[in-house]
């Protein structure tokens, strides 16, 4: 079992025992992710940490637009909870880089590309992508792309 898969499952007992409802819920549904990607396929694996941090990102992104959803229907509430669920998903991800970092990295990759204008924008989002690696949302990456391009 990889690192951050045992850190959930740790985890998830911690809550279990502390009587963490929020949390408990939480890591069971992203230990339920994991698993459902780890068996996904023709053949069952292991994931890597890497790849259990993707998983964890998308669950993550899920949350943001199900409580941008809840909001447009009048549901604080629910809103609240998907939320509160992100909170406790970002402990386990990587810092998110700020705009400035953001803006430096692009900048570096339209160099190196020698990149001009939005026709090039797949030759800089390539070398863009592995660097950001889970660190910023992809709609933020290629808007900083498009705007620096453009």
């Amino acid at each position: 079992m990889t690192e951050l898969k045992t850190q959930l499952h740790d985890d998830l007992n911690a809550a279990m025992k502390a009587r963490d409802e929020l949390t408990t819920a939480t890591l069971r549904m992203a230990l339920a992710a994991v698993t459902t990607e780890e068996v996904a396929g023709k053949q069952a694996r292991q994931l890597s940490d890497d790849e259990v941090l993707r998983v964890l990102t998308r669950e993550g992104k899920k949350r943001r637009e199900a409580a941008e959803a809840f909001d447009a229907a009048n549901r604080p509430e629910l809103a609240q909870r998907e939320r509160d669920e992100g909170a406790v998903l970002e402990r386990y991800l990587p810092a998110q880089l700020s705009d400035a970092e953001l803006t430096d990295l692009v900048a570096a990759a339209v160099a190196e590309s020698g990149a001009s204008g939005p026709q090039a924008m797949g030759a800089v989002m390539k070398l863009v992508q592995p660097r950001v690696a889970g660190r910023a949302d992809g709609k933020r990456v290629s808007t900083e792309v498009r705007r620096q391009l453009g």
